[in-house]
């Protein structure tokens, strides 16, 4: 379904948004409800269930904390996350220095946390049972923990050396992180230790850095703006302004040498992208100019370019129920890039005549009757 992935010309999603789109988020509980955050502050919620039953509909925006709202973010807003675990909750990150928590039922702030410095992104757990702790990337180095229980944001993780840009939970690990910083590096911390950090990414794999100290590794020769695991926690992605991709063993910290070739990466803050759920082989799809690219995560080979926003593309989010893939663009437009259909086979031609090298070897009948070995 994934490689047959197109612009579905009978699925809109409503224009509301009257500036670029930074970010997007389905929430986890139905994959039906889809935040969207913009460069003038406003954030929009949209049903993408199709209540009309026709075959070409609007995902309509059911409400949004708009400009005359009176608590929307004074600048752009970065990262929009639904709370992981119910779509009572959803947070909102951006250039004013704040980190808000919403109740979706008041459209109020539940809490506000303020920041010394815009604020590039921030990530809740998927898997979280034992903690409520928001990571957040601001324009300081030091990496800081809202808990969400307590109000306060009293964690702070040390060791980067400038602002940053990407943060992540892994999906597999409760207490385990990843930043990236536009200093080049990507840590892993254990956010139950005094230290913190367990390991900071080396591109080299040791080969290069030997005589000198762990200070030297680094993950990417720019800025890594943008982070990513597969969903089994296993690999983490990484994307940065040096127009490389990498992917890296979670465990061993080991960079796993798949070439992406060239991703080009201009953008002075985060990226958003996203990797596929449930497919075999996984997918990225990669904002690229006013593309999406989609590699194949393990081999590293660019499958397609899906063509149609009018301006850069700033995120992506997939929606594993459908395998469906949404982008928001500088364009205002949210786009949806659905599977196309599959041709039906016409009724006359029974299943028996055609050719059966169509059947992968996993799905073939190998059942026996009890009856044939008597």
């Amino acid at each position: 379904r994934v490689l047959s992935l197109e612009l579905n010309k009978d699925r809109d999603v409503e224009r509301i948004h009257g500036s670029g789109i930074n970010t997007l988020d389905i929430e986890p509980v139905e994959g039906r409800y889809m935040l969207s955050g913009g460069s003038d502050g406003v954030i929009v919620l949209y049903d993408l269930e199709n209540l009309s039953r026709k075959p070409n509909y609007t995902c309509k925006a059911l409400f949004s904390v708009g400009r005359s709202h009176p608590d929307v973010h004074k600048f752009s807003v970065e990262t929009v996350q639904w709370y992981p675990h119910d779509t009572g909750i959803f947070t909102s990150s951006s250039f004013d220095k704040t980190l808000k928590i919403w109740d979706t039922n008041t459209l109020q702030p539940a809490d506000i946390f303020h920041f010394e410095g815009t604020v590039y992104s921030h990530h809740m757990s998927p898997v979280a049972t034992k903690h409520c702790l928001i990571a957040v990337g601001t324009k300081s180095p030091k990496v800081q923990l809202c808990d969400l229980k307590s109000g306060s944001s009293s964690h702070i993780l040390q060791g980067h050396r400038q602002e940053v840009l990407a943060v992540s939970w892994s999906p597999r690990h409760e207490y385990i992180l990843a930043t990236g910083s536009a200093d080049g590096k990507v840590k892993l911390w254990d956010v139950r230790r005094a230290s913190g950090c367990l390991s900071t990414l080396d591109q080299y794999n040791g080969e290069k850095s030997k005589a000198s100290s762990e200070a030297a590794n680094t993950a990417h020769n720019g800025r890594v703006n943008g982070l990513c695991y597969t969903n089994d926690g296993l690999h983490l992605l990484t994307i940065g302004t040096d127009d490389r991709m990498r992917l890296w063993n979670s465990s061993t910290g080991e960079n796993t040498l798949v070439n992406y070739g060239k991703v080009c990466n201009e953008s002075r803050k985060g990226l958003k992208f996203a990797i596929s759920c449930g497919c075999n082989p996984e997918f990225a799809f990669v904002p690229y100019g006013s593309t999406i690219a989609v590699y194949t995560v393990f081999t590293g080979e660019l499958i397609t370019m899906l063509r149609g926003h009018y301006s850069t593309v700033n995120c992506c989010v997939f929606q594993p129920h459908f395998q469906e893939l949404y982008t928001g663009s500088k364009d205002c437009n949210i786009l949806a890039w659905i599977p196309a259909p599959r041709e039906p086979v016409p009724d006359d031609i029974s299943e028996k005549s055609l050719p059966q090298h169509h059947v992968n070897p996993a799905y073939e009948d190998a059942w026996s009757s009890s009856d044939d070995e008597g």
